[in-house]
């Protein structure tokens, strides 16, 4: 491969023997935004120290911009300026203010380029009037602000994000994100962000890499995967399916509550409120599985019969 970063057929396997990373292999273009789900032990964050060079793989490489990064077990100090890795525990120093913290990196360069490197990056992710806080004074948004800040210290081109926003609540990490969905843009750099939330992936990035059990098994555009997303495993990701039958899955939403007689029937077991529609769990006649109605009527009510209709163009055909 020879692209802006290329990952080469990637294998890593630890002691159990437990496999992170099995054959992967992918190509990332410059100033592309990516993000990478999957299951819980699927390789995500091995992906990333990989890509980082902090850990050495079994086989395979990853090359940036067509020179081979050197793992742990080949150099020295590991790691590249110009790649940066930021992990979920953020890795603040407690006792260091905003300032030092971002500006640790920056040390051994020249001393008015640093003073000039904080002020830009504290200007960027409004940090001004926070540069002599502590840490502990801070809230979750803005210590993640500072750690991703100093990641930035350098300059890098390429910006690979952890599960950074896992700690966060909802109000905060909309927030974040914005800000840092504008940041990145401005700065067109490249990222990779690892995340178990698919909303943190459509928020900032747009397109989506599936991986389960160490290997790939989707990749692209996010509203392309979502639209066609080839296995029940990638679709899941997107929210709950209701098996219709074997290999034949419909969304909540694709699911249209009727006066008329429809494809099925059933009664409400659950109804829960969402902004834009009532979540339905319905028991459906003659079947011994429950389904998930997204309904914009609102006069439903536990207890109630409905019939259920929908479109064949909605049906997703799903391998397992």
């Amino acid at each position: 491969m020879t692209g802006f970063l290329s990952i080469e057929k990637l294998s890593k396997t630890y002691e159990g023997p437990t496999t992170a990373l099995a054959d992967f292999s992918m190509e990332i273009g410059q100033g592309e935004r990516w993000s990478v789900v999957g299951a819980s032990g699927s390789g995500k964050s091995t992906l990333l120290r990989l890509m980082a060079g902090l850990e050495a793989q079994d086989q395979g490489a990853v090359f940036y911009r067509g020179e081979r990064i050197l793992h742990s077990g080949e150099k020295l100090v590991p790691g590249y300026d110009a790649i940066q890795l930021v992990k979920q525990d953020k890795g603040l120093y407690p006792h260091s203010t905003v300032a030092e913290n971002i500006s640790r990196p920056l040390l051994q360069y020249d001393k008015a380029y640093a003073r000039e490197r904080l002020d830009e990056l504290l200007s960027l992710f409004g940090l001004e009037k926070k540069r002599d806080s502590l840490p502990r004074q801070l809230s979750g948004g803005q210590q993640q602000k500072v750690a991703i800040a100093r990641a930035m210290s350098l300059e890098p081109e390429v910006l690979l994000l952890d599960e950074p926003f896992s700690s966060l609540d909802s109000h905060q990490k909309r927030t974040l994100l914005d800000e840092l969905n504008l940041i990145f843009q401005d700065l067109a750099i490249t990222l990779v962000l690892v995340t178990h939330d698919i909303q943190d992936a459509l928020l900032i990035t747009d397109k989506l890499c599936v991986m389960a059990h160490g290997k790939l098994m989707r990749k692209g555009e996010i509203k392309d995967i979502h639209q066609d997303p080839k296995t029940a495993y990638v679709a899941g990701f997107f929210g709950p399916l209701n098996a219709l039958s074997e290999n034949k899955y419909l969304r909540p939403s694709h699911i249209q509550v009727t006066k008329e007689k429809g494809k099925a029937a059933g009664k409400i077991l659950l109804k829960r409120y969402f902004p834009d529609h009532d979540l339905l769990t319905v028991a459906l006649e003659g079947h011994s599985n429950y389904w998930q109605v997204a309904a914009p009527i609102r006069k439903l009510r536990k207890g109630d019969s409905v019939n259920l209709d929908w479109k064949e163009s909605h049906i997703l055909r799903l391998d397992e």
